[in-house]
């Protein structure tokens, strides 16, 4: 295991676990195109499970909240968060349900990858669900939450995380509408530039146009916004204006949970106390390390693996 079953939470993930369908072929296929694929495998994932395990990997103290469906997946699910050494008290099994699941396409000529999501047991995470967990919120030190989950669901974990001085994140991610109130309760907001653009309502094509929307998205409530611009590494705004971090080189094997392993590795080096700037790097140097293997959760690095 990752760490100690009892050690205390220092990053808690609200987010969503699901089983993971993944497809590997030469290149992505066109519309109504059938392609040979190249090898097939199930595993863990989801943007929630997947940020607890980088996090954990990485040295940090995590527990999970969520909502998973045991019709089917589900005991599995679980137990690849227990054998990570994730706290999963604040998990709610449901027997009723099925959990999620994604079909992902890999391209092995560089490493793209294309997503259907279908949320499952996750799109029932209910803010009285979060509530029972209120305990791990507000002893932690950082509480992480993506848009895979119900946002009253996260307005309630974040409500209960400010209330004690926690730092929230929020991956705004996949791209859906975020209200005000939700970022105002977001210390800092992790896009990427697509994203940037939707939820701005802004280009963000370039650089600078990145940049543009996340000053724009920054007076809508969040005290940090990271934008991350893939190969061309992450844009950091703030109070003091915009930071451009240029990624580390890699040959990119497989891009699937790369912002994941950067979001689960900034939230544990915040929880470390690390600056804005060396949490980012973190989180960037773990990245660069799952980009350069097969898989997902299974391609997260351990900590020992990272020189900064």
């Amino acid at each position: 295991m990752t760490q100690r079953a009892n050690a205390a939470p220092q990053v808690v993930v609200v987010g969503s676990i699901n089983m993971d369908m993944v497809s590997h072929s030469r290149r992505l296929p066109g519309p109504g195109e059938t392609l040979m694929g190249e090898a097939f495998v199930m595993a863990p994932g989801g943007k929630g499970a997947n940020q607890a395990v980088a996090a954990a990997r990485l040295g940090a103290p995590v527990a999970f909240v969520s909502r998973v469906g045991t019709r089917q997946h589900g005991a599995e699910l679980l137990a690849a968060l227990a054998e990570e050494g994730i706290a999963t008290s604040g998990v709610v099994a449901d027997p009723a349900a099925l959990p999620g699941v994604a079909v992902i396409m890999v391209a092995s000529e560089g490493g793209e990858n294309s997503i259907v999501y279908v949320p499952g047991s996750n799109a029932q995470l209910s803010a009285a669900d979060v509530q029972t967990s209120a305990a791990l919120l507000q002893s932690a030190k950082v509480v992480v939450a993506q848009l895979e989950v119900p946002v009253p669901a996260i307005t309630q974990a974040f409500e209960l995380a400010r209330a004690t001085g926690v730092t929230t994140i929020l991956n705004a991610a996949p791209a859906l509408p975020v209200g005000d109130a939700l970022l105002a309760l977001s210390n800092w907001l992790i896009v990427n530039e697509t994203e940037a653009g939707q939820l701005a309502g802004m280009a963000s094509g370039s650089v600078d146009e990145a940049a543009a929307a996340a000053l724009a998205l920054l007076q809508r409530g969040p005290q940090q916004v990271l934008v991350t611009l893939g190969a061309q590494g992450v844009l950091l705004c703030g109070a003091a204006g915009v930071q451009h971090l240029p990624a580390r080189v890699v040959k990119a094997v497989d891009t699937v949970g790369a912002g994941d392993t950067f979001v689960g590795g900034l939230a544990a080096g915040l929880a470390e106390g690390m600056s804005a700037t060396d949490a980012v790097r973190l989180g960037q140097a773990a990245a660069a390390i799952a980009v350069s293997r097969s898989g997902v959760q299974s391609a997260m690095p351990r900590r020992a693996e990272i020189t900064l």
